[in-house]
């Protein structure tokens, strides 16, 4: 029995990844007398995002996918490339069933506490220190998931790109939509020449979530992504007659910066704010699992919780990927352009789930090869 300030385990952030982690914790025996806390000043009641990413197999999360596809395309100025992802499945999440699943389960371990909370400080001693705005906390170890302020103040000492959008869930009266094949990247309607694309959910044939994307260093206004969805389902949707359903906005750091130097035997950063979002593209969900899946076993197998966390050649990728975008940001539909239409679906999903052999590095190298990428691979280095 521990009391109500001291904790085994404080996770801050109840996220992806901090709830990921609170239920691999809760559902190991091995921390069964542990006593773990969440601290995050929401309580997660709202649909505030939707999570992709694609796996072969069925999942621990099959229950709370809101819709799955065989089928996708990636759409350039120049070709349509239509992608057969079997033996892969692209699936969906919506978080508001991730949070109330996460939830539901955790509530059922009495060694999990939630403390809806703003933490302000977070200071190592002989146990780390949680300082919230109403109350102190102690803990053995603390996972945290905001990002380091040194990330803001030190931007010019790393390659940074913000993928930035809005989408609009929307409803149609008649048949608009197939549902059998997801649109994940439509690059047609272009700001300027920035990297921009619209992405294409269809939950169902009156239903999509339509999602209009940047890789950009800034940002924009909201009704810009406002006048770049009505003039995509306009235009190229060809929908004059429906209602927005739902909204959500999002701005996640696709970056080289170096997170994992905030890691310490007592403090492990995760999620976002340990760059567990993928440097090359912006998917979350699957690394999330991965990675919390390691920390479990680096606990158990008593090693530090951040051990080997990453692997180095991906970091380099991710890297001279991240030098181009930056470098001649108009060169992002050329670049998936090449990815998609000489590589395989499998072979990339592969690649971006870092899960590739050499030689399918290689290829996708080859795939890319020009004097964009020869002068970012050199800088890089």
């Amino acid at each position: 029995m521990t009391d109500d300030t001291h904790f085994d385990y404080i996770i801050i952030g109840n996220g992806l990844a901090g709830l990921q982690l609170a239920i691999k914790l809760a559902s190991d025996l091995f921390f069964i007398n542990k006593q773990i806390a969440l601290i995050d000043p929401s309580t997660k009641s709202t649909n505030d995002k939707t999570w992709s990413f694609w796996e072969e197999n069925s999942s621990r999360w099959d229950n709370i996918t809101h819709k799955s596809w065989k089928k996708a395309s990636v759409i350039t100025s120049k070709k349509t490339i239509d992608l057969k992802l079997q033996p892969y499945i692209y699936k969906t999440i919506r978080a508001i069933d991730f949070y109330n699943e996460a939830k539901a389960k955790l509530k059922e371990h009495n060694n999990i506490h939630f403390i809806i909370d703003t933490v302000k400080s977070v200071t190592e001693n002989d146990l780390v220190e949680v300082k919230t705005e109403n109350q102190t906390f102690t803990a053995t170890h603390v996972f945290d998931s905001r990002i380091p302020e040194d990330f803001f103040t030190s931007s010019k000492q790393h390659i940074s790109i913000t993928q930035h959008f809005k989408g609009w869930v929307i409803k149609t009266k008649e048949s608009a939509f197939d549902d059998s094949k997801v649109t994940m990247m439509d690059y047609r309607l272009k700001d300027g020449e920035q990297t921009t694309f619209t992405y294409v959910l269809p939950f169902s044939k009156t239903e999509a979530l339509v999602e209009f994307t940047y890789f950009t260093e800034q940002t924009v206004e909201d009704n810009v992504y406002d006048r770049f969805l009505k003039r995509y389902i306009n235009d190229y949707l060809k929908i004059t007659d429906y209602s927005i359903v739902e909204t959500e906005k999002g701005n996640i750091p696709m970056t080289n910066f170096r997170f994992e130097k905030y890691n310490t035997n007592k403090v492990t950063k995760i999620g976002t704010g340990c760059g567990w979002v993928k440097g090359a593209t912006g998917y979350s969900f699957k690394h999330t699992e991965k990675k919390v899946a390691q920390i479990i076993a680096n606990i158990k197998a008593g090693k530090t919780p951040s051990y080997k966390l990453f692997k180095r050649k991906y970091k380099f990728y991710d890297k001279v990927f991240l030098k181009v975008l930056k470098d001649e940001n108009h060169k992002g539909e050329w670049i998936f352009q090449q990815f998609y239409s000489k590589n395989s679906a499998q072979t990339m999903f592969r690649f971006l789930d870092e899960e590739s052999s050499f030689f399918e590095d290689v290829k996708i190298m080859w795939s890319l090869f020009s004097w964009s990428f020869i002068k970012a691979f050199f800088k890089t280095l």
